[in-house]
């Protein structure tokens, strides 16, 4: 045994999660597994899992062992990778999944050149209202906004994005424009159904003041462009990417409210599978989705 393949086992531990399951994965008893994950921790000299009869959950020191060995191992296959030349055609079937807005405008597009380039390849796209759970849906990659929720997974960032508050000026000219987040329990307010645990509910960040506001509102959609077509008719706020608001708010169809408030990361990402053997054509399309957005990704303001 060496440290590349402890960091392999125990991100398998991790994915099996528990040490019967991941026993029956390799072929061994699971005093067998407990005992290696044992001999790891007294090699590291700090605990990796909390243990329990029913369930194992990461230390602090586990969740760093398992996010940086990931990339120790996928750095190493890229390695061996280079030096070898070994390189398999991409071919085969990929599942892509992403949300309706963006993969319509975005997404798409890109599809469709990178099927030209690679014509050995069948790629399927899923899009959503909501926010889609790659490993239970067997996608092999996912757009998402904002940031990682699982440990299994591996994102790169694609465009930088941020979140806007706007309106129509007929509204703001009717019922006034906030001068604080509070004020907002006040007005109309516009939702996009995506996620129901942040539903009704705006968070806001100025430096190290948050705020968490209730708001309320007529109408509600799981289609920002009708939501953005409420918005421009003067029918209430709304909280909206700047990739979808952007060239309204330029034509002066919408104004930015609120500006020095901060709105939860909006970043975009390429969600794939954490994994040394990552396929040939998720491979390749990952870096063709990456070159295609370049543009979008930069340390000054993002260009829509």
């Amino acid at each position: 045994m060496n440290s590349f393949s402890d960091i392999g086992f125990f991100a398998l531990l991790i994915k099996q999660g528990s040490m019967a399951a991941t026993a029956q994965e390799l072929g061994l008893t699971p005093p067998a597994v407990s005992k290696r994950l044992a001999l790891i921790e007294k090699r590291l000299g700090v605990k990796l899992l909390q243990r329990t009869t029913r369930q194992i959950s990461l230390t602090p020191e586990g969740e760093t062992y398992l996010t940086e060995g990931a990339r120790v191992l996928t750095n190493l296959e890229e390695l061996e990778r280079l030096v070898s030349g070994s390189r398999s055609t991409p071919k085969g079937i990929i599942k892509i999944g992403a949300t309706l807005g963006f993969g319509r405008r975005y997404i798409a597009p890109a599809i469709a050149k990178f099927s030209d380039l690679y014509p050995e390849v069948e790629v399927q796209l899923t899009l959503n209202d909501r926010p889609i759970n790659l490993v239970e849906k067997g996608l092999d990659v996912v757009i998402r906004f904002g940031e990682l929720p699982d440990v299994r997974l591996t994102a790169r960032l694609l465009a930088n994005n941020h979140r806007v508050l706007c309106a129509a000026p007929s509204y703001l000219k009717r019922m006034g424009e906030p001068g604080q987040p509070k004020d907002l329990s006040k007005h109309q307010c516009l939702f996009i159904r995506e996620a129901d645990e942040s539903y009704g509910t705006w968070h806001f960040h100025q430096g190290l003041k948050t705020e968490s506001v209730k708001v309320q509102g007529p109408l509600t959609s799981n289609d920002g462009e009708s939501v953005i077509k409420w918005a421009i008719e003067g029918r209430g706020i709304m909280v909206r990417s700047i990739w979808d608001a952007e060239q309204y708010i330029k034509n002066r169809q919408l104004k930015i409210i609120l500006s020095d408030w901060e709105l939860p990361s909006a970043d975009i990402y390429t969600v794939f599978p954490t994994r040394n053997n990552l396929s040939a054509k998720t491979r390749v399309f990952v870096d063709f989705l990456l070159d295609e957005f370049t543009k979008y990704r930069s340390n000054t303001e993002t260009s829509w």
